[in-house]
């Protein structure tokens, strides 16, 4: 069984505002990405089959690009998605975004399965709590 991880937040915003983070490009540029180094591109065809793609740079300045493909999409609920990154074209993990209203906005659960090994799953443990990190600012800033 390959390694997954699991990462639990509670925001305080709407699962609408969470959902739009994640699915927006406009949005997911101003989060996605390590918490030293910009963002560059996003692009989301938010459709089942449809796919997404993430550019940004690290703060040694090397060029990092992700994307994957919607598999589930249910508005201000759920997202599922496969994750690989271009360089690693063989390595192609699932990643589910979960969203529960709560009194005070959104509890969002982020499962991130079929990882390489340990060593990967841990790496994206550093990397989704940076990005997670960042979501509350951007969450307070939009209104959509």
């Amino acid at each position: 069984m390959k390694p997954s991880l699991t990462i639990v937040r509670r925001l305080k915003a709407p699962p609408s505002r969470v959902f739009a983070a994640f699915t927006r490009p406009e949005q997911i540029v101003r989060w996605w990405g390590p918490q030293d180094g910009p963002a560059l591109e996003a692009e989301a065809d938010l459709r089942v089959g449809g796919r997404f793609r993430m550019v940004f740079r690290t703060a040694d300045g090397e060029r990092q690009e992700m994307g994957g493909q919607y598999l589930e999409i249910e508005p201000d609920r759920r997202l599922v998605f496969t994750h690989q990154w271009v360089t690693l074209p063989e390595r192609i993990s699932q990643v589910t975004i979960s969203l529960a209203p709560i009194p005070e906005g959104t509890e969002l659960t982020v499962h991130h399965e079929q990882l390489h090994d340990e060593a990967v799953r841990d790496l994206h443990v550093e990397g989704w709590n940076a990005m997670l990190d960042k979501l509350p600012a951007l969450l307070a800033a939009v209104t959509a």
